[in-house]
């Protein structure tokens, strides 16, 4: 999952804790009210007070874990680049002996200087999942790239 998506789960979960807590912090409120007798000075209303500060400070943390996964923290595939080291007549001599579908995957990957998430390729070249998978097979086989598992999705990697 992309982290932007995370990022939106947890905003998403923490508003829905957000309403929980101030539905508990309601209940908990009147309970006191109806069963304190000795007014405001009742320790119960400290308790209140108490618990009501640490479960939206709670809730406040959670929201703002959720922005910062969404907005600041990105996926970084520079991990996975690395500088191709062939020259360009020895790239295209490889790519030549491929039949067109190799050869569209291998231009993906030069083109986004050596590694593409494997979801990626699938959306690029409006293949199914399944044809991917298995010309990226005949790829590694012919080893030309490297797959490297990251979640739910590859990384491909020229070698």
């Amino acid at each position: 999952m992309k982290n932007k998506n995370v990022g939106y789960l947890v905003i998403g979960i923490a508003v829905l804790v957000f309403f929980m807590v101030v539905s508990y912090n309601n209940a908990l409120r009147t309970i006191v009210d109806t069963n304190c007798t000795h007014g405001s000075t009742c320790p119960m209303y400290v308790t209140i007070r108490t618990q009501e500060i640490i479960s939206y400070s709670l809730m406040g943390l959670l929201v703002a874990v959720g922005l910062f996964v969404t907005f600041f923290m990105k996926e970084d595939l520079k991990l996975y680049k690395k500088e191709i080291k062939l020259s360009p007549e020895e790239i295209n001599h490889k790519i030549e002996s491929l039949d067109e579908e190799e050869k569209k995957l291998m231009q993906i990957l030069l083109r986004e200087e050596g590694s593409v998430y494997q979801s990626d390729l699938i959306k690029e070249t409006n293949l199914s999942k399944v044809k991917v998978s298995r010309l990226l097979d005949r790829l590694e086989g012919k080893s030309l790239i490297e797959r490297k598992r990251r979640g739910m999705t590859n990384i491909i990697i020229l070698k």
